[in-house]
């Protein structure tokens, strides 16, 4: 038995060798329709709004005054990533995750953000009304900057701002 399993793998491996066999393969993209990865470029003031980007990665990329409103960024990743003025009113960015990034001026009313990892992350001159930060992880300094001006109630999850940033 060892004999044929041994000659067996020698056949195998000498077949292939002869006569390879070209592999096919899909592309995430090919697939889904959609980049799954966005790196150094610059997408100012597109209008992305209502379209799906579940999981999809923006690492260096300026997104100043995108319009991401009602979009779906579930598991989104951005690092490095400038969001100056951007328009994520009542964006889905629940379990996304935000590194050395900003948020400066950006509205993200009606936002969910829930378990969201946002670290190293500025909200400086925001709009967080209605937003829902509940179980996400911030820095403590923008969770105080954020709680001075929480207000309002998520439309969806039915969660206050201050009551999801936990203020005191």
């Amino acid at each position: 038995m060892k004999k044929l399993l041994s000659f067996l793998t020698i056949f195998v491996v000498i077949s292939f060798a002869l006569f390879p066999m070209s592999a096919w393969a899909a592309s995430s993209t090919s697939v889904t329709s959609i980049d799954t990865k966005f790196e150094n470029k610059n997408l100012i003031g597109e209008d992305l709004s209502g379209q799906n980007f579940q999981e999809v990665q923006f690492t260096n990329v300026d997104l100043s005054s995108v319009n991401f409103s009602q979009s779906n960024l579930t598991g989104a990743v951005f690092n490095g990533a400038l969001l100056e003025g951007a328009n994520l009113h009542g964006a889905d960015l629940s379990y996304a995750i935000s590194y050395v990034s900003s948020f400066k001026k950006a509205d993200l009313s009606d936002a969910i953000l829930v378990g969201a990892i946002l670290k190293r992350t500025s909200f400086v001159d925001v709009n967080i009304t209605g937003a829902d930060f509940s179980d996400a992880a911030l820095d403590s300094a923008e969770i105080s900057r954020l709680c001075k001006i929480a207000t309002g109630v998520n439309s969806r999850t039915k969660i206050s701002t201050k009551e999801s940033l936990e203020c005191r």
